[in-house]
C-alpha cells in the first residue's frame, strides 16, 4: 500500500455493522461486542430491534445497515462526491488524480475511481454515455499499462501520461504493492459482473499481468520493492483487516490465497471495555508496524457484504464469512464506546493532511497505544487526529444507529464546490483537513450507493468469461501463474428462520449472531497457533 508524501493511500474508514441488526439470521446486536448476544427484550428493545426481528422473522434479503431511496440531501452529496472526478479526470489517460490536482495515480485510487464512476452512474448522476466512455477509456490505460519488469503495475503512474513514476512523480519504477492491486481486482469483477458488455475490456487488462511473485506459496500476498542493485525485492505484504480485503480481490479471480485470508496470527486488545482484534505479529521481528484501522473491514462490508468469494448467494442479510463481520463489528463498537466515555467523536481512518508529514495512521491501535496517531516514520502526530469523513458516512450507510447519524451530521456539509468532500475535521477543533482526494470521495459514492442497492459486488454476467479460456493450450497461464478455469458454485441458502451454529470447535470464541456456513476460520483468541506464535491479552 502506497504511503508517500503528495500521494493518496489506503484511508482508513472505520466502519462495520448496524447496532439495530436482527439476531435470528446473519445480524448481530451490537452490545454483542464484547460478551454473549443478550435475549432479553429490554436489551433487544435497546439496541433497537424491531418485533418482528427479536422474534428471528428476518428477511435474509434486507441489507446491513441503512437501506432506501437517497433524500434531497444525500443526492446533493453524491453530486457533490462526483465532482471530485470531473476536476481531477485526466481525459488523456482516463486516469483521475489521487489528491486533488497534483497529477499521480495509484492502483488502490484508480479503484476508487471506479467505485466513483459506478456509484454516479448507479445513481444516475451521468448517463449510460458518459458511464461507458470513461469506462472504456480507463481499461484501455489499463490494459496497456508500462508494467513493472512487465509483470504487475507499478505502484505509481502519473496520471496524465500514465508512465510509471516514483512518489516524487518523476520518470521510474519503484515495485507493485499486492494491496492495491487486490483492491483493484475488486472493482474490475465488479465491473465485468455488473456490465457484461465491458467485460472482455476488463479480462484482456488482468490476462497481461503476471502473478508469479505476488502469490506466495500457501496463499501469501508479496509486495516488491527496488532493492540494491536495482533488483527487485519480495516482501510479505498486509496486516490483519485489509490483508483478508485484498487477498479477496484475488480470490475472486480464483487464486488460492489460503495463508493471507487467514485471521491468526492476531491478539485480542482490550480497550475502552471493547475485545479489539490486532494483528499478532511482532513488528520488531517482521519490520512492519501493525495498525489497527478498519477500511478494509468497511470497504469489504460494502462492496462485499463479508460473504466468501465463492458465495454467489445474493443474500445481502448474511454474512458467509463471519469472523470478518465479527472483527468489523468490534472495530466500530469501540470508537462509538470512545465517544459515549469521553465525548470525543470517534471516526478513524489514514489520511492525507495538510503539511508535514502530509500523512498520517490515525490508528485505534498502534505501537502498543491506544488511539495513537503516527507518521509514517512512526512520530506521535495527536493533533492530525480527525473525524475522517469517508468513514462516517460509511459507518452511517453500514450501522443504523444514532451514534452514525451524528458523525453523518459533523462532516455532511464539509465540501469544496466542484472540488468534492473534505479529508475530515480535526478532532481537537483546528478545523477541517482542507484537501480532496479520490480515495475519500470513491468511498463516500459507494457508501451512498449501498444505502440504495445493498452490496455493491452483484452477480448478474452468467456469459462465457475470456478469462477462463483465454491462452489455453499456449503454456502462458501457466507461465503467469494464471489459475485454471473454475465453476464457482452458489452457497446453500439459509432458511429465513436459520438459528446461529452453537457447536464451535474453540470454546474462547465468543457466539455472535452472524449465521454462517459450518466451514468458518478457525479463531484463536489466546494460547499457540499451529505455527507456534505465542499469544496475549493485552490491556489499553
Amino acid at each position: 500500500m502506497l504511503k508517500p508524501v503528495k500521494t493518496t493511500a489506503m484511508a482508513m474508514s472505520l466502519i462495520a455493522l448496524g447496532a439495530a441488526l436482527p439476531t435470528g439470521i446473519g445480524r448481530v446486536n451490537a452490545t454483542a461486542v464484547d460478551a454473549p448476544l443478550p435475549t432479553a427484550s429490554g436489551a433487544d428493545k435497546a439496541a433497537g430491534l424491531s418485533g418482528q426481528e427479536r422474534e428471528g422473522r428476518i428477511d435474509p434479503s434486507r441489507p446491513f445497515g441503512r437501506h432506501g431511496a437517497l433524500t434531497a440531501q444525500e443526492r446533493a452529496m453524491a453530486e457533490t462526491a462526483w465532482s471530485y472526478f470531473v476536476a481531477s479526470y485526466q481525459p488523456e489517460t482516463g486516469l483521475v488524480n489521487s489528491v486533488g490536482a497534483y497529477p499521480s495515480t495509484t492502483m488502490w485510487d484508480t479503484a476508487s475511481y471506479l467505485s466513483g464512476l459506478v456509484s454516479a452512474y448507479e445513481l444516475q448522476i451521468i448517463d449510460k454515455r458518459e458511464f461507458d466512455r470513461r469506462a472504456v477509456k480507463v481499461l484501455a490505460t489499463l490494459r496497456n499499462l508500462d508494467l513493472f519488469q512487465g509483470k504487475l503495475p507499478n505502484k505509481a503512474y502519473n496520471a496524465k501520461t500514465a508512465a510509471k513514476v516514483d512518489y516524487l512523480n518523476k520518470p521510474g519504477e519503484i515495485g507493485y504493492s499486492a494491496l492495491d492491486i487486490g483492491r483493484l481486482l475488486v472493482w474490475l469483477k465488479i465491473i465485468k459482473e455488473r456490465y457484461p458488455h465491458l467485460a472482455g475490456s476488463v479480462d484482456n487488462v488482468v490476462l497481461r499481468w503476471n502473478f508469479c511473485d505476488v502469490i506466495g506459496e500457501g496463499g501469501q500476498l508479496f509486495g516488491a520493492t527496488i532493492g540494491r542493485g536495482g533488483k527487485p525485492q519480495l516482501m510479505q505484504e498486509g496486516r490483519l483487516g485489509y490483508e483478508e480485503y485484498a487477498a479477496k480481490g484475488f480470490q475472486l479471480w480464483g487464486f488460492d490465497t489460503t495463508e493471507a485470508s487467514r485471521a491468526e496470527p492476531f491478539q485480542i486488545v482490550r480497550i475502552n471495555g471493547v475485545d479489539v482484534p490486532a494483528d499478532g505479529r511482532d513488528p520488531r521481528i517482521f519490520k512492519n508496524q501493525n495498525y489497527v484501522v478498519s477500511e478494509g473491514y468497511v470497504l469489504e462490508g460494502l462492496e462485499l457484504n463479508w460473504d466468501r468469494a465463492d458465495d454467489t448467494s445474493g443474500l445481502p442479510g448474511i454474512a458467509s464469512d463471519g469472523w470478518r463481520a465479527d472483527f468489523a463489528d468490534r472495530i466500530y463498537k469501540v470508537q462509538e464506546r470512545r465517544f459515549e466515555e469521553t465525548g470525543i467523536l470517534t471516526s478513524r481512518s489514514e489520511h492525507q493532511v495538510e503539511g508535514a508529514p502530509y500523512f498520517v495512521y490515525d490508528a485505534i491501535f498502534a505501537d502498543g497505544y491506544a488511539w495513537n496517531t503516527l507518521d509514517p516514520a512512526q512520530g506521535y502526530q495527536p493533533d492530525r487526529a480527525a473525524v475522517s469523513t469517508k468513514t462516517a458516512i460509511g459507518m452511517w450507510a453500514l450501522w443504523d444507529t444514532d451514534y452514525t447519524q451524528l458523525l453523518f451530521d459533523h462532516v455532511a456539509s464539509q465540501s469544496e464546490p466542484d472540488k468534492g468532500f473534505d479529508e475530515g475535521v480535526y478532532e481537537n477543533g483546528s478545523g477541517v483537513i482542507p484537501l480532496q482526494t479520490a480515495n475519500n470521495n470513491g468511498i463516500i459514492l459507494a457508501a451512498l450507493l449501498y444505502k440504495v442497492q445493498g452490496p455493491i459486488l452483484q452477480y448478474r454476467n452468467d456469459l462465457p468469461q475470456l478469462w477462463d479460456n483465454a491462452l489455453s493450450g499456449t503454456g502462458l497461464r501457466a507461465s503467469r501463474c494464471l489459475p485454471e478455469s473454475r465453476e464457482i458454485q452458489s452457497l446453500p441458502l439459509l432458511a429465513a428462520d436459520a438459528s446461529c451454529p452453537s457447536d464451535i470447535a474453540d470454546p474462547s470464541v465468543t457466539i455472535t449472531g452472524y449465521c454462517r456456513p459450518a466451514r468458518q476460520p478457525r479463531l484463536i483468541r489466546k494460547g499457540t497457533d499451529r505455527s507456534g506464535f505465542k499469544r496475549s491479552q493485552l490491556k489499553v
